[in-house]
């Protein structure tokens, strides 16, 4: 057990990556507080993890009450918090035609400023257990699709954040902070995502392998397995680190030599 009596907050884990986190950090001896926006979700996955071992927060994460009711929430429960996985996004298509001062606002409270809010809610907690964040990144933080310009730009502020506060927090707090930019993954949104822009049923069984190596998309679970290695104790004192997690090197790569449009990635 890697986590074992560890208690972490995993904020947008009804679903994909965030539930399939939750889910592991479980089956490694957590508690966690689960988070979202639909209530029918967010009790499904508890009820599947066990009352005993999650309880759950429904809300808005620009609003700073409900940050503040996540930390309040993990020490009325379980009495302690270890760390936390800022994994909660919006993953929305747009273009600098497209992109308007209200939308770019909107992707950043929730995609940046929210992750800097909570860390900053539940410091003296993760303090005092010398505890540690995970921040969920994307690939696309270095400079993003064109159909991705404002979540792009979000995810590349997050990775700031993560460099920036690796550091600080970690010399002057004892809190390391760390993140993982996943590349393409197949999660229940993706998939519908793809249906709405008119792919059939089971588009993610032909991607071309320049985009999947392995023949197939990565899984939320894969993503979770790799995130556990950064909440436990065993990642020691490393701090401030982006890890890409892609089925071919991101950066560098040489480009295909075909001009097919390269798949929105989460």
């Amino acid at each position: 057990m890697r986590l074992k009596n560890k208690v972490i907050i995993v904020t947008g884990s009804t679903t994909g990556i965030g539930k399939a986190i939750a889910k592991r950090c479980v089956l490694e001896g957590a508690k966690v507080i689960v988070h979202g926006l639909e209530s029918d979700w967010a009790t499904h996955v508890v009820n599947d993890l066990g009352q005993n071992n999650a309880a759950s927060l429904v809300g808005d994460l620009s609003d700073q009450i409900v940050i503040d009711k996540l930390v309040a929430l993990s020490l009325e429960q379980f009495g302690r918090l270890d760390a936390i996985v800022n994994n909660a996004a919006i993953v929305a298509s747009s273009t600098i035609q497209t992109t308007d001062r209200a939308f770019m606002e909107k992707l950043f409270r929730i995609n940046t400023l929210a992750p800097l809010m909570l860390i900053k809610s539940a410091l003296p907690y993760l303090e005092k257990q010398k505890g540690t964040v995970l921040n969920i990144g994307s690939v696309n933080a270095y400079s993003g699709e064109p159909n991705l310009l404002a979540y792009s730009i979000t995810k590349g502020g997050l990775m700031t954040l993560t460099r920036n506060l690796g550091d600080v927090l970690h010399r002057e707090n004892g809190v390391r902070v760390n993140q993982i930019n996943p590349g393409w993954v197949l999660t229940e949104t993706e998939r519908e995502r793809k249906k709405q822009h008119g792919l059939a049923d089971d588009w993610y069984k032909d991607v071309p392998s320049v985009y999947t190596p392995a023949g197939r998309l990565i899984t939320p679970e894969e993503i979770a397995a790799a995130a556990i290695y950064w909440l436990a104790d065993e990642s020691g004192p490393i701090s401030g680190q982006v890890v890409d997690l892609e089925q071919h090197p991101f950066i560098g790569r040489n480009p295909p030599k075909d001009t097919t449009t390269i798949p929105t990635k989460k």
